[in-house]
């Protein structure tokens, strides 16, 4: 495997996890443990995932990520509590994955990782404070779920394809920048907007 296939990999499950950081270690660790997934050697790092305590740990943040996401207001607090989780996990991930001996590879796997992850986790907590502003539940749950599906797909894709991992990684990174920004433009609208500018009351 070369070394822009292995970068592919650490950015794309960097990138994932700043959406399912549970749902990566877990999956990630199930798929090595039963055998599912045959990850290259150079990925030998992340043997760790296999441990029963790490699983255990990452199955229960799992489940109460996925019902806590899924319900209004409570998913932004979740958000709000994983702004440092997240990015934190995501560079380890990464630093696991180049398992490189030079120190400099450390470094620049971690701070990419994080940096991958917290702008995946950014786009995600943002999205969600706009669709938290629609009337109707559904629509939270249905971002919800396409999330888990998405990162789930994503994430079996790139671990078992270094070549896919790399397009995921490009592709994934360019959609939260978009999704950054049209974000944006959504929130200086709606600040804009005079129904939503505060009454200033009676006149003195």
């Amino acid at each position: 495997m070369g070394v822009v296939e292995l970068l592919g990999i650490a950015a794309s499950v960097s990138l994932l996890a700043g959406w399912r950081l549970y749902l990566c270690v877990f999956a990630t660790g199930l798929a090595m443990r039963t055998g599912w997934i045959e990850l290259p050697h150079h990925l030998a790092a992340l043997d760790v995932l296999a441990n029963p305590w790490v699983l255990g740990i990452a199955g229960l943040g799992l489940i109460a990520e996925f019902f806590a996401d899924k319900i209004v207001l409570l998913d932004s607090v979740w958000d709000a509590i994983h702004t440092l989780v997240r990015p934190v996990g995501g560079a380890l991930l990464a630093m696991a994955i180049v398992d490189a001996q030079d120190p400099a590879w450390q470094v620049i796997s971690f701070l990419l990782g994080g940096g991958a992850a917290l702008l995946s986790h950014g786009a995600k907590a943002g999205a969600r404070v706009v669709v938290n502003a629609s009337p109707e539940p559904f629509s939270n749950v249905a971002v919800s779920t396409g999330e888990d599906v998405a990162t789930a797909g994503l994430l079996y894709l790139a671990l078992a394809n270094p070549v896919a991992a790399v397009a995921i990684a490009v592709l994934f990174a360019i959609a939260m920048i978009l999704l950054l920004i049209m974000l944006r433009r959504v929130v200086k609208r709606l600040l804009r907007d005079p129904v939503l500018a505060p009454d200033p009351g009676p006149p003195s």
